[in-house]
């Protein structure tokens, strides 16, 4: 765990903490009001609307990438503490890997989940979430 990061992981995560920080938005706005208030110097032409659609278009789009980098690290990093207090607490081990199952068995598991938490003895979920953890484990391995 030694490793260091790489140059665009720790460019990333610069980027993600200047973007967030309110003085970035507001010399965001700033650069939109000047040149809004330039608009008459230049005639309203389509020169002075291209500056702005094009500067704020490749600003979006560079970040998008940037940000999500970050974002993906970030994810990698909680789950991996989730996965440690799952293996170093009476949690349940069976629980691991459950980011990697579809969007209908995560609805249908926190369902489940929801529903015991009010009514069921934590026994009677157990059975159910087996059932669909081994259900999708299964697949998984058929695809390999």
């Amino acid at each position: 765990m030694s490793e260091k990061p790489s140059l665009f992981s720790r460019f990333s995560g610069g980027v993600a903490q200047l973007a967030g920080k309110p003085a970035t938005f507001a010399i965001a706005v700033a650069g939109i009001f000047v040149w809004a208030v330039t608009g008459p110097l230049f005639g309203f032409s389509e020169t002075w609307q291209l500056v702005v659609n094009t500067g704020t278009t490749i600003i979006t789009f560079l970040m998008v990438f940037v940000l999500q980098n970050s974002q993906n690290r970030d994810g990698k990093a909680v789950q991996a503490k989730l996965d440690e207090l799952i293996l170093t607490s009476e949690a349940e081990n069976r629980f691991m890997g459950i980011e990697h199952l579809d969007e209908r068995e995560l609805k249908r598991l926190t369902e489940l989940l929801r529903e015991a938490a009010e009514s069921e003895p934590d026994h009677a979920l157990a059975g159910k979430v087996d059932h669909i953890i081994r259900g999708r484990r299964t697949k998984l391995k058929k695809k390999v």
